[in-house]
């Protein structure tokens, strides 16, 4: 009950308890003037509070440092595009970004009823002016636009639930997410955005001014909110400013390894990696060949670490795809990627493990004889291990390996190799595992080697019997050395 209490306000400011709109105004200005969100203290732009607006915004580029004026007193309704002359529609334009600069306060939903609303309909006329392509918009106005989307995402996110109730990090995926009580206004806002940023009536010479590296990474840190809805509009987003700003790029991917390496080394704790991970996704499926170094840096320093963290079962589903395409692009890079899931693969926590090996399915899957001869000794010593697991989905899913036709022929190819590091431990569940089901598939299993290679099951079975005979002289002369030891001192006694 008090993790909900302490949630409850969803991120935004106590609203001033000033009656006077404009200093209202000047204290939001002030606050959003200096911001950067980063995940360590999740600081943001303005929060929400009484009618009032956001003033200077960094965000905006080095070609533009004038501040927006606070708007002052009551907040008016304005007419529709449709209902003025064309050549008076870029005024109204601006006039409609002038009254969605108000800051409303969304904790109370019976305040502010009729500027909401006036906000409202002031941002679905804008969203709906811009995707109408009726007129292309003036620079002034593409500035003023980008000014207020700033002054509107660009906010305080909520504390983690850890952060303010002082409890133990929990698994995200047993929490409940912290909904954003502006959302109503918030989306129309990011669909705004999202409409500019895919228009064709969008001049990328221009836009880049002001959808600039400042205004790209405040983009990145809001990924930490916690509500899924704007996590999506942000992934959209992004992904197609990286589609159609080539200039900004390098710099995107660059702050996307930062926010890894600060979640993998640092926190622990962030809501969007999968989401980011989606995105990687899609870059990486475009890469050129041959692979620049820098791509294969960031998948030995950023993506393979990944699998480090305790959560990796949030986002694993897009890791693995990531991973993936690495291997499907450049087969070398195969023994990095399996040697890598080998340094990270979990000790203790068997559901990690049965990630571990469904993803090692996939990257097996694009591997080539070459890099599998390379890595094939460590990766079946740890397979061997995952087949005398005593959690029984665990051993299961690594048997499974042997479903599929082109690891099986990998297999074959280098039998010599493989069957005597994993005999024993067929020998030991057909004897021992408690699970029937592990133990029919281990029969199955063996009797494919014994088919594959007749000559080389006999003498792997011949050498198992010789240890096991050699283990049991060991176990009885250690057994007979405790007797005798048992009786000398019983006879001082």
């Amino acid at each position: 009950m008090f993790k909900k209490i302490m949630k409850g306000g969803g991120g935004h400011k106590k609203p001033s308890k000033s009656d006077d709109p404009s200093a209202a105004a000047r204290n939001n200005s002030q606050a959003a003037a200096n911001v950067v969100v980063n995940h360590a203290s999740r600081r943001g732009g303005a929060g929400g509070g009484t009618v009032a607006s956001v003033g200077t915004n960094s965000t905006t580029g080095p070609a533009s440092p004038m501040p927006i004026l606070p708007p002052s007193g009551p907040m008016e309704p304005l007419p529709m595009f449709r209902d003025v002359a064309v050549s008076e529609r870029q005024n109204l334009f601006l006039r409609k970004l002038h009254v969605c600069c108000y800051i409303l306060d969304f904790s109370d939903t019976l305040r502010n009823i009729r500027e909401k609303e006036i906000k409202r309909q002031a941002l679905m006329e804008l969203v709906d002016f811009i995707q109408s392509g009726s007129g292309k918009i003036t620079e002034n106005c593409q500035e003023e636009m980008i000014r207020m989307i700033s002054v509107n995402i660009f906010r305080c996110l909520p504390p983690a639930s850890h952060e303010n109730t002082g409890q133990e990090v929990t698994d995200p995926e047993e929490e409940e997410p912290c909904l954003e009580p502006s959302w109503p206004h918030l989306q129309l806002v990011y669909e705004l955005l999202l409409r500019y940023v895919v228009s064709s009536d969008t001049d990328t010479k221009v836009a880049k001014r002001y959808i600039d590296h400042s205004f790209v990474l405040k983009l990145l840190d809001l990924f930490d909110s916690e509500d899924p809805r704007e996590r999506e509009y942000l992934k959209t987003i992004l992904h197609r400013i990286y589609g159609k700003f080539m200039v900004h790029r390098p710099f995107i991917r660059k702050a996307i390894n930062n926010i890894f390496y600060r979640f993998i080394y640092e926190t622990e704790r962030h809501c969007g990696i999968g989401e980011l991970l989606e995105i990687l996704g899609s870059i990486i499926n475009g890469f050129a060949l041959p692979m620049k170094e820098e791509h294969k840096l960031f998948l030995v320093r950023a993506l393979l670490p990944l699998h480090k963290p305790k959560s990796v079962g949030v986002y694993h589903q897009q890791l693995s795809y990531c991973i993936t395409q690495f291997v499907e692009k450049d087969f070398k890079l195969a023994d990095t990627v399996i040697r890598g899931l080998l340094k990270y693969w979990p000790v203790t926590n068997c559901q990690k493990e049965v990630l571990f090996l469904g993803e090692l399915e996939e990257v097996l899957e694009a591997t080539q004889a070459a890099e599998f001869q390379r890595c094939m000794v460590p990766l079946f010593k740890q397979i061997s291990r995952c087949l005398n697991s005593s959690h029984f989905q665990v051993a299961e899913r690594a048997l499974f390996l042997w479903n599929n036709e082109h690891i099986v022929s990998l297999i074959a190819q280098n039998r010599t190799v493989i069957l005597p590091i994993i005999f024993e431990a067929f020998e030991k569940n057909i004897q021992s595992h408690w699970n029937q089901a592990v133990h029919g598939l281990t029969m199955n299993v063996r009797k494919m080697f014994l088919e594959m290679d007749a000559e080389l099951f006999e003498e792997c079975q011949r050498q198992h019997a010789e240890k096991e005979a050699k283990a049991k002289e060991v176990a009885e002369q250690r057994e007979l050395n405790w007797k005798r030891l048992a009786d000398a001192a019983a006879q001082k006694v």
